[in-house]
């Protein structure tokens, strides 16, 4: 038989790739589809978290309510550091949307005294403006009892968290959550209690299992405090893992319970609220967190 040319090879091999081709073969046997001559082109993701929401809801407790910020005993949400407009704490909600959009475009559901376990029926007055972005910040209240036995429950905590994330997400999927940490409640005792009238106040029923007793520091105290704290700590670390499981989700890493209130930051009523520089304070926490890359 006569060797095939160099042409003759290069024919049939042209042939028999148009064959493999349409008969749709790979290298391996499968049935993927043979070549169309046009480049796919995938399509980029949208990004998992929007550094410029255009609308916010808050939800939450007397912080977020600037309770004891401007008056005694009193809220205050103009100075919120989530939704308020006064210049002197620059909102998170003024930062992100600008003072007019703020105006018309973020809303305070928080209410002052408020627990974990109202949080889902806050979530749900939220979801009817459709935020695409709710702030976060309760659990405070839940260790505020009236002794450390009526604190909330962990496993309850985390239930009731789990129920407001569930509620928002029904209806609005892709809406965003920023997630405050619990403050640190023994710092606001520790710094408080060199106030004379701080302690009266105290003497009111703010936060009676952390400052109840106040200049008290025998070993029962010193337990019951420490006992409070715990709480507070085992109530962040839930706040973190159920936020980490919803990817639109952002935790503040413990920012808010990090950070070094003093004098100046906390009510000339009660010196345990955030004043109005420490709201602006939690506002550039927030801030920072919800426009930074990395939660």
């Amino acid at each position: 038989m006569r060797k095939p040319s160099h042409r003759s090879r290069t024919v049939l091999a042209a042939v028999a790739a148009t064959v493999l081709g349409v008969a749709g073969c790979d290298a391996v046997g499968g049935n993927s589809a043979g070549p169309t001559g046009i480049k796919a082109h995938s399509a980029k993701p949208a990004p998992a978290w929007d550094v410029s929401p255009r609308s916010i809801a808050a939800v939450g407790d007397s912080i977020t309510r600037g309770f004891d910020a401007c008056t005694v005993l009193s809220d205050c949400p103009e100075v919120s550091w989530a939704t308020g407009s006064s210049a002197k704490v620059d909102s998170l909600a003024v930062r992100l949307l600008g003072k007019a959009q703020a105006a018309e475009r973020s809303w305070n559901y928080a209410v002052t005294g408020a627990r974990m376990a109202d949080l889902p029926g806050q979530m749900a007055q939220a979801v009817t403006r459709r935020p695409q972005l709710v702030t976060v910040m309760a659990g405070a209240n839940d260790a505020c009892r009236a002794s450390i036995a009526a604190m909330t429950s962990v496993e309850s905590f985390r239930a009731d968290f789990q129920d407001a994330l569930s509620t928002l997400r029904r209806s609005l999927p892709k809406t965003q959550v920023y997630v405050a940490s619990v403050p640190n409640l023994k710092r606001l005792w520790s710094e408080g209690r060199t106030n004379p009238l701080g302690k009266q106040v105290w003497k009111l029923g703010i936060c009676p299992s952390m400052l109840g007793d106040a200049d008290a520091l025998d070993s029962a105290a010193t337990l019951r405090r420490d006992t409070v704290q715990k709480r507070v700590e085992a109530y962040n670390k839930v706040l973190e893992e159920v936020c980490a499981k919803d990817r639109r989700c952002r935790f503040d890493g413990g920012a808010v319970y990090d950070y070094r209130f003093g004098t100046a930051q906390l009510s000339q009523w009660d010196w345990f609220h955030p004043s109005v520089n420490g709201q602006a304070r939690l506002a550039e926490i927030a801030y920072r967190k919800v426009t930074g890359k990395k939660a």
